[in-house]
Parts: structure tokens; C-alpha cells; sequence
């Protein structure tokens, strides 16, 4: 579709508009790259680039910047990963090695990590679907019952409930009975109304019992889908969100659970996925690009991981470190689920 020459004027005009915030002209992009070519030629081409859709020209400048088809063509025919420095190599390492007893937690250290270095906002939320793998009641004290939630995933949820009477060896073989039976292999967000009705209707006598244990899991159920934001005050460090419109829109969108839930589980099971500007379905993020991937367990999802930031976001650096962390998360997250 492009010859040389435009690939490499389109690239230029993409990197230099990341670093700078300002449209681009045909004089800068001579001062910064050997193009061996004229100013005259770069403007020409410049003008072409922009006819087939992938340079706009903003009213107040000569200059030129990408459009959301330009960028989309930097992304996935122009774009070299960058080296990691090796500083944020020893960062992101340590920052992994923090020892932690759910895989959950490793996830947010990675949110965390990911802002730290990029400069971006970063989301992450847990799987979609938690597989029920045991369930254990143990006794902590005589009016103590310790809840344990293991999932398929890896995922521990454990709960201690407190009660006015003794508990008794027996109760809690019969709690360990009913709800591994009803339970096990299932979602853990089956624990539903009528599911729990069930469990209470079959273990009658002990509706007491049952009931603080229910709620303590739902509670928990709750916490199992847990979005995590890291770094949104980040974004308006950036010239794109200055303006008070922009802003109010993606604080609105980043304070939504839902929509970002639904963003981020909308990924494709492909190691990296970028959206840029007007590809994202949501009005309030036609401004931003989205990049996000997700990690996996024995096969199993159990979380995605997001950045976001400007369409001049920094593709190659971004692109880079999520892929090493990437590669780094997944090896500690099997290094944590052999420790179980």
C-alpha cells in the first residue's frame, strides 16, 4: 500500500509527534532522520499520507500528525521493540519476586509495576470464571470456622466466620460434604440465591451455621472479580486532557467497574492487544489507546492486565515492557501454583 519512503516519513512523523505533542513538519522530520530526500519531496509525500487517510493536519498548524488509521499502520507494519533498560529489568524483577500467597496479589503488583515504569494508568481485573476446586471448613477455635476457597486458577479466598455458640467436628464434616458436593467444579459465582436456599434447606437444622458462612463467601465472590486502577491521575500529566470535557469523559469511563470490566474482558487470546482511539466501542475513549494482555495458568485465564493512555502513546516502549512482564508474570504465577 505505501512505498519506502512513505513508511519511513509516516514513522518519523508518528515517533516524533509521541515526543513532542506537536504536529510535525516536513522541516523537523529533515532535522531528525536521513531521509536523503528534499523538503519539498517530504511535503509532497506528507500531503499524499494524508489524501489516503493515515495524516491529519490540526486548523491552527502546517504541520501534520497520524490519524487512527496511521497509527494502526505504525503499530502493525513500522513498530521495532525498544530495548529494556536494564534498571527497569532489575525494577520489574524485584518488584515480582515480592513474596505474596495468592495469585491475585501477584496481579496487582504487576498493575502497579507497569505504571511505575510507563508513566500510564494501568487496570487490571482477575478471570472471568473462577472453577470451584475444594472447598475446606476447619475449626480455629470452638466458636471459630475458618473458610477455604481453592479455584482451579490457583486462587485462594479464605474467610473466618465467628459465631455466639460452639461449632462442633461434626457440623463442619457436614458443612465440608454439602458444599464441595454442590459446589465443586462449578463457578465460584454459583454461589447464587437459589443455590444457597438449597444448601440451607438440605442442612435444615444447621441454618445458623450456614447462613454467616454464605455471606462471608458472597462477600468474598465479590472481591474475586476486584478491578484494579493504578496511576489514573497519570493521564492528565498529558496535553491530550488538559481540556476540562476530555477529562470529565475518562474519569467518568475509569470510574465505571463495569466498562472497564467489559473492556478489558473483550480481548482477544493473542499475546498483545492494542486499541487505538475510535476503535474502542465506548464515546468517552475515542481520545486514548488501550493495550492490554492477558495471563494465564495450566491454560486457564486468570487475569488481563491494561494500560491506558494518549493515541501518541509510546507503542514500542509500552509494547516491550508488557510483553517482559508478561513473560515474567506467567513463570511466577507456575512458580507460586507449585508452592501450593
Amino acid at each position: 500500500m505505501l512505498n519506502e519512503r512513505k513508511k519511513l516519513i509516516l514513522q518519523a512523523i508518528t515517533e516524533l509527534y509521541i515526543n513532542t505533542a506537536e504536529p510535525v513538519s516536513s522541516n523537523a522530520i529533515l532535522e531528525n532522520y536521513d531521509l536523503a530526500c528534499s523538503s519539498a519531496t517530504i511535503r509532497n509525500e506528507m500531503m499524499e499520507l494524508e489524501h489516503l487517510g493515515f495524516l491529519e493536519k490540526p486548523h491552527t498548524s502546517s504541520g501534520r500528525i497520524p490519524s487512527g488509521k496511521g497509527y494502526r499502520f505504525y503499530v502493525d507494519e513500522l513498530l521495532n521493540d525498544e530495548k529494556i533498560s536494564v534498571e527497569e529489568i532489575q525494577y520489574i524483577k524485584s518488584m515480582l519476586e515480592t513474596k505474596v500467597n495468592e495469585i491475585e496479589d501477584l496481579t496487582k503488583i504487576a498493575t502497579n509495576t507497569l505504571s511505575e515504569i510507563t508513566h500510564y494508568t494501568t487496570v487490571a481485573i482477575g478471570p472471568n470464571n473462577n472453577i470451584i476446586q475444594d472447598i475446606k471448613f476447619a475449626l480455629i477455635g470452638t466458636r471459630l470456622l475458618m473458610a477455604v476457597i481453592l479455584t482451579e486458577n490457583g486462587a485462594i479466598k479464605e474467610t473466618i466466620i465467628k459465631y455466639d455458640d460452639d461449632i462442633t467436628e461434626r457440623q463442619v464434616e457436614g458443612l465440608n460434604y454439602i458444599f464441595n458436593n454442590r459446589l465443586k467444579g462449578k463457578p465460584l459465582e454459583k454461589i447464587d440465591k437459589p443455590m444457597e436456599e438449597y444448601i440451607i434447606s438440605a442442612m435444615s437444622d444447621q441454618a445458623d451455621v450456614i447462613k454467616p458462612i454464605i455471606s462471608q463467601m458472597n462477600r468474598k465472590i465479590e472481591e474475586a472479580g476486584n478491578l484494579y486502577l493504578k496511576g489514573a491521575d497519570r493521564l492528565f500529566d498529558y496535553p491530550e486532557f488538559t481540556k476540562t470535557e476530555n477529562a470529565k469523559n475518562l474519569l467518568s469511563v475509569l470510574g465505571a467497574k463495569n466498562t472497564i470490566q467489559e473492556l478489558l474482558n473483550s480481548g482477544f487470546a493473542k499475546e498483545i492487544n492494542v486499541y487505538i482511539g475510535d476503535e474502542n466501542e465506548q464515546e468517552e475513549l475515542k481520545d486514548v489507546s488501550i493495550i492490554t494482555f492477558k495471563h494465564t495458568l495450566d491454560g486457564h485465564d486468570i487475569g488481563t492486565i491494561g494500560i491506558i493512555g494518549p493515541k501518541r502513546m509510546d507503542y514500542s516502549k509500552v509494547i516491550s515492557i508488557m510483553k517482559y512482564i508478561s513473560k515474567n508474570l506467567n513463570e511466577k504465577a507456575d512458580k507460586l501454583k507449585g508452592e501450593e
